[in-house]
């Protein structure tokens, strides 16, 4: 069913390029056919009706029949099969154990992994061979499968976002994989990994101008130029009107005030004087408690590595957001899509007046086991005047530094004895806006017309005080909460909630 905007017209191919024959269904053929000359006769997989398909560029599949799929199938890059076969490698060095190594020998040990290496490699070719997507009408298919067929059909009305992400691998080698975000989905939808850089950009934009997520498609011109296999690509610039660049600086110092790295030192010190002064530690126990250690360091690093140069940039309605060393990012985040920002000052960082920015965007995938893959990342680190421009830019009228919230009653002292005024809660023009933690503050900020639903709550001690915790539910799952208010003023806050949000849900 259509949305009401006007369909845009099929990407041409980049450079100039004289107008074909149209097809039944709307879309131009690669090129003129000659008069006196036959039609081109079937396509052999790897070339395309006027030739070889140039080195770096996806092989497209032979062209459908005339009546059917109006664009031909392509393939993905010719190197995908080779950084897959290189996963599966590791994979299978890591599933040897040593003790296999010092059972069989050296040689052996090679062989068996080659043999592996080999089938895995032969088995990601054939997987490669049947693997292609095109795009028909106002949806993205992929095809897969060499036994058993599978073809996925994705309404492009329901897409949120299309990731473009690097591993390293992909980095090394000029490539890139373009992760879907869809509506209810409940994990990222038909991955397509391999693609050149030049062409998972240029679908990329397609595919979000047939969603309607940005305004328009950029010049097939402008794309940049496909980069050679075994280079890096140099740094692009996020697309849109930059916001803030994150300084690499102060996401490390940043990294280093968490409780993690400020008691590694304490926990080396432990392990020192433990193994001078009791001779039974033995090294394997060393090495376990200096591993348990590495994992407590691997949150911060991880961090570290993720949000490694990000950059963040407003293009229309969306935001663009741009992070990672050994793993790019680019983002697309849709402004109407954000639920509730969240920002964070951990006690460690208040020394240096810093604070962190989360989103909560509807439609993205929960499910997912790293969830490194969700766009909740405004702010890693930053001070409060950038936080508020950054605030304002998504919630528009909303001011961070004048959110002014009133504490609950003075009785709530039997409950926090020690930070009552650490809780919040207030109502604003078009926002509601909840203050809880003492160690680590939080604030929650909810848009009126994000609001799903409203509950009062009263457990057995606050009925006891005459208490109620008020909590502003949305679409993501979570959203604000308003603890141990007066009982009367928790049921004149709800339903003052209620009609704001109602209100709030008309006028969209």
């Amino acid at each position: 069913m259509s949305d009401g905007s006007p369909e845009p017209s099929t990407v041409p191919p980049t450079g100039p390029t004289p107008p074909g024959p149209v097809l039944p269904d709307g879309a131009t053929s690669p090129g003129p056919v000659p008069t006196g000359t036959a039609s081109p006769g079937p396509v052999p997989p790897g070339s395309s009706p006027h030739g070889p398909v140039p080195p770096g560029m996806p092989a497209p599949w032979p062209a459908p029949p005339v009546g059917g799929e109006g664009e031909p199938r392509q393939r993905l890059h010719p190197l995908s099969p080779v950084l897959h076969g290189a996963k599966s490698l590791v994979v299978v060095i890591a599933g040897l154990s040593w003790s296999t190594l010092s059972r069989v020998g050296f040689g052996w040990f090679a062989a068996m992994v080659a043999v592996l290496a080999l089938g895995a490699t032969v088995l990601s070719v054939i997987s490669w061979y049947n693997t292609g997507y095109h795009v028909v009408g106002r949806e993205l298919r992929v095809y897969e499968g060499l036994l058993w067929r599978r073809t996925r059909a994705i309404p492009l009305e329901r897409l949120q976002a299309v990731e473009v992400v690097r591993p390293l691998l992909a980095q090394l080698t000029g490539l890139a994989e373009l992760r879907l975000e869809v509506v209810g989905g409940g994990k990222t939808e038909a991955p397509l990994a391999y693609l050149g850089v030049a062409d998972a950009a240029v679908l990329r934009e397609r595919l979000l101008a047939l969603a309607g997520r940005v305004a328009q498609r950029p010049a097939p011109g402008d794309a940049a130029a496909p980069v050679a296999p075994g280079a890096t690509a140099p740094p692009t610039a996020v697309p849109g009107r930059p916001l803030h660049a994150v300084r690499n600086q102060n996401l490390l110092i940043s990294q280093l005030l968490t409780p993690q790295a400020f008691l590694l030192p304490f926990g080396v010190a432990f392990v020192v004087v433990q193994f001078l002064t009791a001779g039974s530690w033995s090294f394997v126990a060393v090495a376990s408690t200096l591993t348990a250690m590495a994992g407590v360091l691997l949150q911060p690093i991880r961090r570290v590595l993720d949000d490694w140069n990000f950059r963040l940039a407003r293009d229309g309605g969306t935001l663009r957001v741009h992070n990672g060393l050994l793993e790019t990012r680019a983002q697309t985040v849709p402004l109407e899509r954000v639920q509730t920002v969240r920002a964070t000052w951990p006690l460690l960082w208040r020394m240096k007046g810093w604070l962190r920015l989360r989103l909560e965007v509807a439609g993205y995938s929960v499910a997912e086991a790293d969830d490194r893959n969700r766009p909740d990342r405004l702010l890693p680190v930053g001070d409060l005047p950038t936080a508020t421009m950054i605030v304002a830019e998504v919630l528009p009228g909303v001011r961070l530094d004048a959110l002014n919230l009133s504490p609950p009653p003075r009785r709530t002292r039997w409950l926090h004895p020690l930070g009552r005024t650490a809780f919040g809660a207030g109502l604003f023009e078009r926002v509601f806006a909840t203050r809880s933690g003492r160690l680590t503050r939080q604030l929650v900020i909810v848009p009126y017309a994000r609001i799903q639903s409203v509950r009062v709550v009263q457990g057995p001690i606050q009925r006891r005080l005459g208490l109620a915790t008020v909590h502003a539910d949305t679409a993501g799952g979570s959203g604000a909460t308003a603890q141990d208010r007066d009982l009367a003023e928790a049921w004149a806050l709800a339903a003052d909630l209620t009609a704001r949000a109602h209100q709030a849900r008309t006028q969209l």
